[in-house]
């Protein structure tokens, strides 16, 4: 038997956890970090100093809750370990359980050894709607065609699975190589994408070392803004219906879905 003063305590301890311990505060411990999934980066002389580009992948594990207000941090140190090149990068909004593809470019005094990503923690936002309401935005008739200076032009066009207009949306191209390793990336912006409408896009990776060979280009789309508003709103206005044509046979005079199948009497 448990005395009446161990018993007291014990109720007491359990009443400051609750109260110390909100129902958000606790889901937030719950919750997943982003995890970068890869990243490649790119070195290249040019007239102002070097030109560092880089290419990342962030992953969203957490299948109800957006994560926002990220930003990447790009670090080049040279062969001595010194710090040339740091830049901050606020990235676009992580979709539940989905993924974020994000490039960028920069330019440092002394050349990098080294570039590295990593990212500061997001704030986490709980989804106004279920995941499945966030489709993704189709990308279609791709097209990746190298240049004379190396450089490589991805074409292709971007549709819109929403009623609403997409007001700006990211296009974000990743460069791989036979083996699937990433070597590169760029994004463009497309702006006022209505349903029904694709518009064109066009992008181009530049920085890959001479001798570079693409095998395989992936494209994906995306709102534009470090918060969830932009796709929760789309999402809100509802999808475009898959079936727009009225059908042209004759309806069934009766029910089918209402028969009921009885066996037979033997």
């Amino acid at each position: 038997m448990i005395p009446p003063s161990r018993t007291v305590s014990l109720l007491a301890l359990g009443a400051i956890c609750l109260a110390g311990c909100s129902p958000e505060e606790t889901t937030q411990q719950q919750l997943k970090p982003l995890t970068l999934m890869e990243q490649a980066s790119t070195v290249a002389k040019s007239d102002d100093g070097y030109t560092v580009t880089w290419a990342a992948v962030l992953a969203n594990g957490n299948p109800w809750h957006f994560g926002e207000h990220v930003v990447a941090t790009v670090v080049g140190k040279d062969a001595g370990g010194r710090e040339v090149f740091r830049t901050d990068q606020p990235l676009d909004a992580v979709p539940p359980g989905g993924s974020l593809t994000f490039t960028g470019h920069g330019v440092a005094t002394a050349q990098p050894a080294k570039v590295s990503v990593a990212y500061r923690p997001a704030q986490w936002r709980p989804a106004a709607r279920v995941p499945s309401s966030f489709r993704p935005f189709p990308v279609s008739r791709v097209q990746t065609l190298r240049q004379k200076d190396g450089s490589y032009l991805v074409t292709g066009y971007v549709a819109n699975p929403y009623q609403l207009p997409a007001s700006s949306l990211v296009v974000s191209a990743l460069l791989r190589d036979s083996a699937g390793k990433l070597l590169g990336g760029g994004s463009a912006f497309v702006d006022d994408v209505q349903a029904g409408r694709p518009p064109r896009f066009i992008l181009t990776v530049a920085g890959l070392p001479p001798g570079t060979r693409v095998a395989k280009t992936e494209v994906s789309a995306r709102t534009w803004g470090s918060t969830a508003r932009p796709y929760e709103e789309l999402a809100m206005g509802g999808a475009v219906p898959l079936h727009t044509v009225k059908p042209t046979t004759e309806p069934f005079e009766t029910d089918r879905g209402s028969q009921v199948s009885s066996p037979s009497a033997e």
